[in-house]
């Protein structure tokens, strides 16, 4: 592994990062299978593992407690809050009353006295950003938490949070988590230039876009009914002829469309590193052994001929959408609200 500096924080880490989503009720219920793919990947040289607290309601930050046990010191551990940990409306969002109970909930599952990168799981339209940015300070100066970031913020709310640190003399956001994928490139158009403008890292999700640049899911074949009822992009027709166009080049340059996939992600200047989300030992193992392509500048233009840059093919049903986008109250005046009632 070269390892690459987390944006301005000082701390290096791999340009794969092992992500924990899957481990727990959610993907991978055996403990014991998990924890060995966490040693796995710190033997691989990842030094970087991403968890949160709703990931299968906390059983993957046990599991990653238990995995880094005796370790502790060799791992770069993050994970984030904001997401609803129950029934309770205060047991979620990005108050500092919940920003502190999160963390000492996080803490105890995770079997540590700190974090090295906090982050902000999705933006809070209810909570004023220096709210959660004091709370968060406050955590940084206790010495619980070593650097902070966000996760789904749009460009603009990035920077409206570093104006805020500037003005307030509180800590800054030092990374960023969107999603990034050949198939979803439309961080390239503001969010990648405004992280490298701050020196902010960036930590990509999804780099096989869902699954759907693994070969497994192709043009006329059949996605088992559950996936296809859950996530609407496996039957998206744009996505899928350009999953094809991938297959091809693959074939062509001689790599596996997961190893090509991964290698398109870690190019960008702006990607410090990309989350693997493995289930299983085999699906890491397969994607370990793509960690060492690099594609030339050739197949590269060839990619951006299949999806230009800067430009979405379809989106994941699990990105972020800001509220005027999806709250229809907030994109139609009161008068039309009730007309069309």
């Amino acid at each position: 592994m070269h390892y690459r500096p987390l944006g301005r924080t000082g701390i290096k880490v791999s340009p794969f990062a092992l992500g924990a989503m899957m481990f727990g009720a959610v993907g991978n219920p055996d403990h014991d299978e998990s924890i060995a793919m966490v040693h796995r990947a710190l033997d691989a040289g990842i030094n970087l593992v991403d968890t949160a607290d709703f990931y299968s309601h906390g059983e993957s930050e046990e599991i990653v407690g238990k995995a880094i046990a005796g370790r502790r010191d060799d791992v770069v551990l993050a994970t984030k809050f904001h997401l609803p940990m129950g029934t309770d409306p205060n047991a979620r969002g990005n108050s500092r009353r919940w920003v502190v109970r999160a963390l000492e909930d996080s803490l105890r599952r995770l079997g540590t006295d700190h974090v090295d990168l906090y982050q902000v799981h999705r933006p809070d339209p209810d909570t004023d950003v220096e709210e959660t940015l004091s709370a968060l300070t406050d955590l940084v100066r206790a010495g619980k938490v070593r650097a902070i970031g966000t996760s789904s913020f749009p460009a603009s709310e990035v920077v409206e949070a570093q104006w805020v640190s500037e003005r307030r003399g509180l800590e800054r956001f030092r990374t960023e988590q969107p999603t990034y994928s050949i198939l979803n490139r439309g961080i390239e158009n503001e969010l990648l230039p405004v992280a490298q403008r701050y020196g902010m890292g960036t930590l990509v999700y999804s780099p096989l876009s869902g699954g759907m640049l693994t070969g497994r899911y192709r043009k006329g074949a059949p996605v088992d009914s559950m996936r296809a009822g859950m996530f609407r992009y496996f039957s998206d027709e744009r996505r899928l002829d350009a999953v094809e166009q991938l297959v091809v080049l693959a074939d062509e340059v001689g790599v596996k469309l997961t190893h090509l996939a991964l290698a398109f992600v870690v190019a960008h200047p702006g990607v410090t590193s990309a989350i693997l989300g493995p289930r299983t030992p085999e699906q890491l193992d397969d994607l370990l052994a793509g960690a060492d392509v690099v594609l030339d500048d050739a197949v590269l233009d060839r990619i951006d001929a299949i999806v230009p840059p800067g430009e979405d093919v379809g989106l994941l049903d699990m990105q972020y959408r800001t509220p005027p986008i999806t709250d229809a109250s907030l994109r139609r005046r009161a008068t039309a609200v009730r007309a069309a009632a």
